[in-house]
């Protein structure tokens, strides 16, 4: 049985953690990644407190195994998500988008193992500084929000593992045993995935959104709205508003009014394609298929050993 710091940090079976992303992991997705031998994660960003409480529910029916609520810290409503994380005793939370000394130590005092996402070698250390458990440090490959840095998996990984003792998660572009071993060469002891996981059965994407992801090729993404916050987006009439705003010189102003308010749920969970913010990773041109969170861990997985045991052979 493999065994590294992640699996047992996580009390997990494989070193495969899905992504908490806004509008796709609900607790469907999480308990079936979890079930599967990974680390489920409900992503609470888009989450109003009650739906929330009504996730982490739903997952303990669905799963007697370890899983994680995902936390942005600019969340506006912050403090009754802290209050259903601990009363609902979540073992594991993985924070983002601000400050982990905010409530780092906070969840620790209930035994609870907190991760947080980062995008520079500056913010892995302020990370270890802060106290947490692990590092997920994301290249800007990823989907959804990203770093301004725009510095890539295969650089990132082997500079934070460089700066940093704790256990280190790598994210970005990883949607096989082949990138998750070549992670794994590069430093990491875990891997976090999200677009492959967006294209996952059980994931709450809207039908429309996978099939759009199906169809994308080489270069159908972008990373954008540094002015705001970085994303990276699936390229549709929505993006070609954004580029034409840049092209007339918007200013910060001009570009929140056009993002607006609901933008990723009508893309992502309501499949508007052509108005909607369709986050997704540079990965997506390679997905073309839409299998069970089972099958994508365990394909992974056992790619990740053969190639493994391939290379120890050359």
């Amino acid at each position: 049985m493999f065994q590294n710091r992640i699996t047992q940090l996580f009390q997990i079976e494989y070193p495969i953690i899905q992504a908490g992303m806004i509008w796709c992991s609900g607790w469907e997705l999480a308990s079936a990644v979890s079930n599967a031998g990974g680390l489920g994660i409900i992503g609470a960003g888009s989450m109003y407190p009650a739906v929330l409480d009504e996730h982490i529910t739903k997952y303990k029916k669905a799963s007697s195994k370890n899983f994680a609520v995902n936390l942005p810290l600019l969340y506006p409503d912050i403090e009754k998500h802290i209050e259903t994380i601990i009363k609902h005793q979540v073992p594991i939370v993985f924070t983002s988008a601000g400050n982990p000394k905010t409530w780092t130590s906070i969840l620790q005092k209930e035994n609870i193992k907190v991760v947080h996402v980062v995008s520079s070698v500056k913010f892995a250390v302020k990370c270890q500084e802060a106290g947490v458990d692990a590092i997920v440090a994301e290249g800007f490959e990823a989907g959804g929000h990203n770093g301004r840095e725009e510095t890539t998996t295969l650089c990132l990984i082997p500079a934070v593992r460089e700066a940093i003792q704790i256990p280190l998660i790598a994210a970005g572009g990883i949607s096989s045993g082949k990138s998750m071993l070549a992670c794994f060469a590069l430093g990491a002891e875990g891997v976090q995935i999200g677009s492959r996981f967006v294209m996952s059965s059980e994931s709450s994407a809207h039908e429309n959104f996978k099939q759009a992801i199906l169809q994308a090729n080489e270069g159908d993404t972008e990373l954008t709205l540094k002015e705001l916050t970085p994303v990276r987006l699936l390229k549709n009439e929505f993006y070609q508003q954004v580029k034409a705003a840049y092209q007339n010189h918007a200013d910060k102003t001009r570009l929140e009014e056009l993002l607006g308010r609901g933008r990723a749920k009508k893309g992502m969970f309501e499949g508007e394609l052509k108005e909607g913010e369709l986050e997704i990773g540079q990965v997506s041109a390679y997905i073309k298929s839409i299998k069970s969170a089972k099958e994508i861990v365990e394909e992974i997985w056992t790619e990740f050993l053969l190639e493994k045991n391939r290379l120890s052979l050359l």
